[in-house]
């Protein structure tokens, strides 16, 4: 990979597009779970499908862009749903738009269903494990939600609206999403309630500042690939 990385020779970009994204792979296979991991993969695979061949290689371009979404989805992200309406990719990320759908409405039951439906194809697809991992994002983005609908809500309310096994499983995941900073809430253990606190100006919170260095980090990405594939003229 580093002798890539030096190498600007358009011959070498098929062959680098599949070191890309097999590199990417390999994040999972060392069973590196950290969230920097996550952000060197998919900064792979962003690579891997930037050279892949624009108008051949179908089946390895739907296998980029499925593992690039599970990617984006662990991150947090929001994949670009344009992506999803493209011909040569509608069919085959058809499941991989649901399990996104289900994580933006933070609906778990809608999610486990996509993953009954379609475990086959995921595992096919080597990705049945990473999607397991979305589970989290899933509550975690339900919790949000209950926290902006409601002042105050009792643990077994959250339980029912999150499908969850209990009240104790409720009031981990409130007590977790509490101390993460995802919300900001009080916990009453002997009422069994949560008390949500008024929402602060988004303005005050690290939300602007992770959105900026994030989209800061990606402009630079496209400008130093962008440089390394420029072709100048020979001196005269």
């Amino acid at each position: 990979m580093e002798r890539l990385n030096l190498t600007n020779r358009r011959s070498m970009v098929l062959i680098a597009s599949r070191c890309y994204y097999y590199h990417s792979r390999s994040y999972e296979l060392v069973g590196r779970l950290e969230e920097l991991d996550y952000s060197a993969a998919q900064d792979l695979l962003v690579s891997a499908i930037r050279k892949a061949p624009q108008n051949a290689a179908i089946g390895f371009k739907q296998a980029l862009h499925k593992l690039n979404t599970v990617a984006e989805l662990l991150l947090g992200d929001q994949p670009d749903r344009s992506i999803f309406r493209q011909a040569n990719f509608k069919v085959a990320l058809g499941p991989y738009f649901q399990i996104t759908q289900a994580i933006h409405a933070g609906d778990l039951g809608r999610f486990k269903e996509v993953l009954q439906v379609n475990g086959a194809q995921f595992s096919a697809d080597k990705t049945y494990t990473l999607i397991l991992r979305l589970r989290h994002n899933v509550i975690k983005t339900g919790v949000r939600r209950i926290s902006l609908s409601y002042s105050g809500i009792s643990l077994a309310s959250i339980a029912e609206n999150l499908q969850l096994d209990s009240t104790k499983d409720a009031e981990y995941i409130m007590a977790k999403a509490i101390r993460d900073g995802a919300i900001d809430a009080i916990i009453n253990h002997e009422q069994g309630h949560v008390t949500t606190k008024e929402t602060l100006d988004l303005y005050l919170t690290r939300e602007p500042f992770d959105q900026f260095h994030q989209h800061t980090r990606f402009c630079l990405g496209v400008h130093n690939q962008a440089v390394k594939t420029m072709r100048y003229s020979p001196k005269q």
